[in-house]
């Protein structure tokens, strides 16, 4: 994991999922403080995703500032066919996660959380399975750092040495 594959977000058209917004409450001599706080996926449905924590007093601030955080966050996960290349296993705090490719045409099979990291990706077909925690925040970082441990035939390949167009052409 310690070459993460960084993506800049000038140049690319990025949608945004929100994953949840949690109501807190401080309690004071005063009385109660509420805020909000708001979890944001952000990706272009093509390879690059990235996630995001706002809090702020209001919804509409908490959420545009998750959604600042999570362009600066945004990562490259390679896809083959809509699906990942290979199974996977992560965990994040209390959150355990795996993710497992799947034929064309099975589609998502996730739950919220990892739902929308996987449809922001631009990952059409693939079976996961939530493990442990069900917390929003725990799966979000889990499934993101599944997603960035993943390594393509290329990736493989040029680790060990080996060059792919003299092994399949000569």
């Amino acid at each position: 994991m310690s070459d993460i594959k960084r993506v800049k977000a000038s140049d690319i058209e990025l949608t945004d999922r929100l994953v949840g917004i949690q109501r807190v409450t401080k309690v004071t001599k005063g009385g109660r403080t509420f805020s909000f706080s708001a979890i944001v996926v952000v990706g272009d449905g093509n390879g690059i995703v990235g996630h995001g924590l706002g809090k702020s007093q209001e919804v509409t601030v908490a959420i545009s500032k998750a959604i600042d955080s999570a362009k600066k966050n945004l990562v490259r996960v390679p896809i083959q066919n809509g699906t990942i290349p290979h199974e996977q296993e992560a965990k994040y705090s209390g959150s355990r996660i795996l993710i497992k490719p799947a034929s064309n045409g099975t589609g998502v099979k996730a739950g919220g959380a990892m739902r929308a990291v996987l449809e922001s990706a631009g990952v059409n077909d693939v079976l996961a399975k939530s493990k442990g925690s069900s917390n929003p925040h725990n799966l979000v970082k889990a499934t993101m750092k599944a997603l960035v441990e993943l390594r393509d035939a290329k990736q493989v390949a040029s680790q060990r040495g080996v060059n792919l167009e003299t092994v399949f052409n000569g």
